[in-house]
């Protein structure tokens, strides 16, 4: 239900968001399968990266087919003016490109979230937001914002011609936005509860109220805003330095300030995740040595979790 320049990158980041929100039971989940045959640890048997590829497929790609063949010029940037301008490629580039990249974001983030790298299966996620965020904003040639804002070819064209509150106005009030607004219901919102489900599924699990420094609303707050708050404003950060000192400049500025923020040891983007309870250290897939002579016995305690070395 996003533009195609944008799609890749929103799956990505959703199939990563997904990862860290079940970054809990996918560590318990790889524990309790260590032991077992090759068929119980198929990434197929995976239930969090089934319902992940599941979401992508019967809900990103129908919706954006449909904006696809309902307004081309809008669904390409208005790289195509109709369907006539749609290369069929763009067609099997989306519809085969936004599941294969919701499964690479999760497993990426998964992996990451195993060896006990949680921080970094984070930063997948805005990474992934920024990307989309920025394509939305910036775009390739500093019109991006114009494009999303421009439900038709003509409205792109005659952009310069009307204000901007004009264009915003002719947009809320275009069959595209209405598209936008009906399938967002059903993909953001299923999107949302998803994360939200997972990540109180991850706080009941032992040990996890010890890590979680917040009530689980702010907890649920404080994520969104690093999820989805943070890479948003730095799109229009690395926008605004773009167009104010061009990209040659803005770019390596921006990349700077944002590795101060988010990589630093003591960045408050580090101490917020802290606070919110979702993986930062490794839960050891091991089983335990139940029987004390380091054989074990092929079976996990009760709980499958044991906490071990820092991140």
């Amino acid at each position: 239900m996003i533009q195609i320049q944008a799609a890749l990158f929103w799956a990505y980041a959703i199939g990563a968001t997904f990862a860290v929100s079940a970054g809990r039971q996918l560590q318990v989940w790889e524990r309790i399968n260590a032991g077992e045959g090759p068929r119980t640890r198929s990434r197929a048997a995976n239930p969090y990266l089934a319902l992940t590829a599941l979401f992508a497929a019967v809900l990103m790609v129908p919706t954006g087919l449909f904006l696809l063949w309902q307004n081309p010029a809008w669904a390409t940037m208005h790289v195509a003016e109709g369907h006539e301008g749609v290369w069929a490629g763009f067609v099997l580039f989306y519809a085969g490109g936004i599941p294969a990249a919701a499964i690479l974001g999760f497993l990426v983030a998964q992996a990451l979230v195993l060896v006990g790298a949680g921080y970094w299966a984070y930063l997948q996620c805005v990474g992934g937001y920024f990307l989309l965020f920025g394509t939305l904003i910036h775009g390739w040639d500093g019109s991006g914002y114009e494009r999303f804002l421009s439900p038709g070819a003509k409205d792109f064209a005659g952009w310069s011609r009307d204000s901007v509150v004009n264009h915003v106005l002719d947009f809320l009030t275009s069959g595209t936005f209405l598209a936008l607004l009906l399938f967002g219901a059903a993909v953001i919102g299923t999107m949302l509860v998803t994360e939200i489900g997972w990540l109180m599924e991850g706080w009941s699990l032992p040990g996890a109220d010890e890590d979680r420094k917040v009530p689980r609303l702010l907890g649920i707050a404080i994520a969104a805003a690093g999820v989805y708050g943070l890479p948003f404003v730095g799109a229009l950060f690395a926008s605004a330095l773009v167009r104010l000192v061009g990209g040659w400049l803005g770019l390596p500025v921006f990349a700077v300030v944002a590795g101060v923020v988010l990589l630093h040891g003591r960045s408050p983007v580090r101490w917020l995740y802290g606070l919110v309870g979702v993986p930062h250290r490794h839960w050891r897939a091991e089983l335990d040595d139940s029987r004390g002579d380091g054989r074990g016995d092929g079976r996990g305690d009760e709980s499958g979790v044991t906490t071990g070395r820092s991140a």
